[in-house]
């Protein structure tokens, strides 16, 4: 059997074609080649088109098909993978009504700070189990003061994978698991918390149906069957935001299991048992992919906003013209631990929840202009990432969350030998790198959506381990010791905002 994975991300759209039947991907494409545009039109905002996620989908969509020479006939079902905490409203004719408020937009900090307290931490922490922050009720709740009119035409609002499905289908879906990442799910009933929809004035109706996160969720409508040239009612049967998604992939489903990521943002994703919170809201509980009313299941998500992007932003402003990442690294790699007292804070990509919704911005420290060049940046920037993704892990190591053993794909930051070395020695972790991403996760998770794998174990047994990396005893001691002096300063600078 062959299913289809998507993978919603705010830098590019990604697709892969599985075969279930070896537990394989058979190939994968993205669009844009660049990056997709994220329109910021005041500080702090960020925006995408919706449009352009369904363009680049059947852009790339187009070309793993050529790569594979697979007849989309013979898809059996769709599982969907998103960019988390977006935010899409839709009118009864299923138009976009306007551009989608995007996960590290920082507009609505205030809200839900302001619906945090009046709430009241108790009803927060017990039913919530977050603060309402900076998600997606807050930014329907923006949304609501500041353009009524468009609220008005609202007839659902989405996450990015909502509307993808919805897109496919013409039936407006979305998940338990999403309602949680969107602070809409009360944790203590087991359903959609009608005290927000009160406190901020939303109307249920504006919710579109919730289905199950594995299984049959909707089917690809005769239109878009004709467009793409699937079999009208193939099924989509496998949703989730993109961290649920990521951990999914990488067989994280157990309490004490752990994932990370480092893409445009960084994550680190554990899985509990328990309604566990964060007292200072630094770090989230979402419902994960495979919670049930039997069996709770619990991700708790540290992210950092800048890892991947701070990179690219590097790349494409004091990179040499032509230069990729491996040059970088390479360059990164000749440059001593610590890069020569030159500390980086990665914190320039919206309002950090690990700094309790502060957006201080990317800072450097110790920058000496007879002594840095662009190769300690380089190094600086990967070695900033991981110590404030360790900083994270601080905090989660209170929550009770194991560090012994994280998995990761071999994508993105983790291509870095630099910075591979430095989250081993740093977090003091063993690392283990996979074969997979989230767009062939989303495909491994349809195939056990419609049925075809039994067990979870079933869906995992060809999932292949590419390395594993222990900590390097000779170094780890350095990596801390620079840890310790980049924690410091970053702890004067917020005890002075």
């Amino acid at each position: 059997m062959y299913t289809l994975g998507i993978d919603i991300g705010s830098s590019s759209v990604k697709v892969a074609l599985f075969d279930a039947d070896k537990g394989k991907s058979l190939g994968n494409a993205f669009s844009p080649s660049s990056e997709m545009e994220i329109t910021s039109s005041r500080q702090g905002w960020a925006e995408q088109a919706p449009e352009d996620w369904w363009d680049n989908f059947q852009v790339a969509f187009k070309e793993v098909l050529t790569k594979t020479s697979l007849s989309p006939s013979l898809i059996s079902g769709i599982g969907i993978a998103y960019q988390m905490h977006g935010l899409v409203l839709v009118n009864q004719k299923a138009e976009v009504i306007r551009p989608a408020i995007i996960w590290c937009d920082s507009r609505a900090v205030a809200i839900g700070n302001k619906a945090f307290e009046e709430l009241g931490w108790d009803y927060c922490r017990q039913h919530l189990l977050n603060s309402p922050g900076n998600f997606t009720a807050s930014k329907l709740k923006w949304v609501k003061d500041s353009e009524p009119e468009n609220l008005e035409k609202t007839r659902y609002f989405m996450l990015p994978g909502d509307y993808i499905a919805f897109k496919l289908s013409g039936t407006a879906t979305t998940t338990a698991s999403g309602l949680s990442e969107g602070i809409f799910w009360d944790y203590k009933e087991e359903k959609v918390s009608k005290r927000v929809l009160d406190y901020f004035g939303f109307e249920e109706r504006m919710i579109p149906d919730i289905v199950p996160s594995f299984g049959k969720q909707c089917v690809v409508s005769e239109t878009m069957a004709h467009l793409l040239g699937m079999k009208k009612g193939t099924p989509i049967t496998y949703r989730a935001g993109d961290q649920p998604n990521n951990a999914f992939a990488l067989n994280v489903l157990q309490p004490g299991e752990v994932a990370a990521t480092a893409g445009t943002s960084g994550v680190i994703y554990a899985v509990m048992d328990e309604d566990i919170q964060d007292d200072a809201s630094r770090i989230n509980t979402f419902r994960h992919v495979n919670s049930s009313e039997q069996q709770k299941r619990n991700g708790l998500l540290l992210c950092v906003n800048g890892t991947g992007r701070l990179n690219s932003w590097l790349r494409d402003t004091i990179a040499p013209i032509n230069g990729g990442y491996d040059q970088m690294n390479e360059a990164a790699s000749r440059i001593p631990i610590g890069a020569d007292n030159l500390l980086f804070y990665p914190f320039g990509n919206g309002a950090e929840r690990l700094l309790q919704n502060r957006d201080t911005g990317a800072t450097l420290e110790g920058m000496q202009f007879n002594l840095h060049h662009k190769a300690h940046l380089y190094r600086a920037a990967q070695e900033g990432i991981v110590f404030a993704l360790n900083y994270g892990f601080e905090v989660l190591g209170d929550l009770g969350v194991s560090k012994s053993v994280v998995r990761a794909g071999k994508a993105n930051m983790f291509l870095s030998p630099v910075f591979r070395e430095a989250f081993c020695n740093t977090v003091d972790t063993q690392l283990q790198l996979y074969d997979t991403d989230g767009a062939v996760g989303a495909a491994r998770g349809a195939a056990l959506g419609n049925g075809f794998y039994e067990s979870y174990e079933e869906a995992f047994r060809n999932l292949e381990c590419l390395e594993s990396i222990a900590p390097d005893r000779s170094k780890t001691a350095q990596y801390k010791e620079v840890y310790q002096q980049w924690k410091s300063e970053l702890e004067k600078k917020l005890s002075h905002d």
